[in-house]
């Protein structure tokens, strides 16, 4: 079972190489281009929108939606452009990791922001229970 989870592990992270490559092809729809840039910039992101320590719902990301994003992803890009693709993505795999620091600082960004609205919420309360 565990080589089985490996085996599609690797194979999720070729279509997601495979994919970031036909973002960049000229062939490739834009609607789809746009797509696969979400779906990739979050996928090679370092950081999590929901991190991996919150129980179940931190995995949820990496088991449902990323796979969902992309097998839509690749129903959207022309076949020919997949297949070119994938053979180029074959050919870096051994060599290239890309990483999407955009999309981090974007989710740092978001993070940021909840706590900061967390702390001016914690604030307004205190306040509001002292002014009693």
């Amino acid at each position: 079972m565990l080589a089985s989870l490996k085996s599609r592990a690797r194979r999720l992270k070729a279509e997601t190489l495979a994919l970031f490559l036909a973002a960049r092809h000229p062939a490739t729809p834009w609607y789809a281009k746009l797509l696969v840039a979400g779906i990739v910039a979050y996928a090679f992101s370092p950081i999590d929108l929901i991190p991996d320590f919150v129980p179940v719902l931190g995995y949820l990301d990496d088991l449902v939606l990323i796979p969902l994003g992309i097998l839509l992803a690749l129903r959207l890009i022309p076949p020919l452009v997949l297949a070119e693709c994938r053979a180029k993505a074959a050919e870096m795999a051994a060599t290239v990791r890309p990483v999407s620091r955009a999309a981090g600082f974007v989710i740092m960004g978001i993070w940021v922001a909840l706590v900061v609205l967390g702390l001016l919420w914690a604030y307004e309360t205190v306040s509001s229970l002292s002014d009693r």
